[in-house]
């Protein structure tokens, strides 16, 4: 069985006012793949893959950029409780849901989280930034203390667009650089915020699920390795050696025993081989990133399923990949 960890559903009510939210852009890509808000295109997707079944989660944009702080709750609870419905009616195809964290409201992303926790999430999604503020800000502290005690997942999607430039003299990204490479970039800073921050040493039982295989990681890792083992050598105006000497292990041991990745590469072998090589096996959950391929839905997970299966991994390590790692992960079981 192959349950895909991270795949992108926007329950009905949340679509309609997506459409409605003048974010022109997010409108036009979400109208354009029916199979991220119809639930009957939905179930035709997972139906056309045997021994297969999906984890819902909220996808674009992030509540933060479409609801002001004190209205950013209850739009979460628009989506909590409509992907709560959708897995309620339809276990067998989807047996579990990630709920979506409000982290801009003040105690918003603790309160809505424990809710949606109580009412049957397998774990909760941010961003890797919240409206442009770092994950390792204070006022997002409570949030991980809180999911710390859980013991459930965080699942971190990327977040960035146009308006990030790709250089500083520009006014914005061109040719969808903020996406094809900043999201990657996004993920990977994210992951150094939270290790260089020290919030890992504090919070040790908190689990991480970066998407795409951690974007850049896995191909950095001599950066990450040697070469922050240095990290300080290239710095005056700040004691980043002593930052170093705190930390309870080695830079790059964080980022490989403290994250889980996903093995949504949009299909490229080359990323997913690095990915496999990085991470170790028991730190991979098998997932798609369904329905943002060419065909609107089945595409990702072919690929994915196909690069997984051509790397002859013993059945015991695809056990792990497909399910047994999420359910370890989460503390259910999702494999009847």
């Amino acid at each position: 069985m192959r349950i895909d960890a991270y795949t992108h559903f926007i329950p009905k009510r949340v679509f309609e006012k997506l459409v409605e939210s003048g974010h022109a852009d997010i409108g036009k890509r979400m109208r354009g793949i029916p199979s991220v808000h119809d639930m009957d295109v939905r179930n035709r997707v997972v139906d056309s893959f045997p021994d297969y079944a999906q984890i819902l989660s909220y996808a674009m944009p992030p509540l933060e950029y479409l609801a002001t702080p004190d209205k950013v709750e209850d739009f979460a609870k628009i989506i909590n409780d409509g992907l709560a419905e959708i897995c309620a009616k339809d276990p067998t195809r989807y047996p579990g849901w990630v709920a979506q964290a409000p982290m801009s409201g003040p105690d918003a992303g603790v309160r809505e989280s424990e809710r949606a926790l109580k009412n049957g999430a397998l774990g909760v999604q941010i961003y890797t930034n919240v409206h442009g503020k770092p994950l390792d800000r204070p006022e997002f502290e409570p949030f991980f203390a809180a999911m710390n005690n859980t013991g459930k997942p965080v699942w971190i999607h990327p977040a960035r667009n146009a308006k990030h430039p790709d250089y500083m003299d520009e006014s914005k990204s061109k040719y969808e650089i903020w996406w094809a490479f900043g999201w990657s970039y996004e993920t990977a800073t994210a992951m150094a915020r939270l290790v260089f921050s020290r919030t890992l040493d504090k919070y040790p039982d908190l689990k991480l699920i970066v998407h795409h295989f951690g974007g850049i990681v896995p191909m950095l890792e001599g950066r990450i390795g040697p070469g922050w083992d240095q990290i300080g050598a290239r710095t005056s105006d700040e004691d980043l050696d002593a930052l170093r000497r705190s930390l309870k292990k080695r830079p790059l041991d964080y980022f490989k025993q403290n994250f889980h990745a996903d093995t949504a590469t949009f299909g490229g072998r080359s990323a997913a081989l690095c990915g496999f090589d990085f991470f170790p096996m028991n730190n991979i959950v098998f997932a798609s990133d369904c329905p943002f391929d060419p065909e609107k839905g089945p595409g990702y997970i072919r690929s994915t399923i196909e690069i997984i299966e051509s790397m002859n991994f013993p059945k015991a390590d695809l056990d792990k990949i497909y399910h047994g790692n999420l359910e370890a992960l989460t503390g259910v079981k999702l494999v009847k």
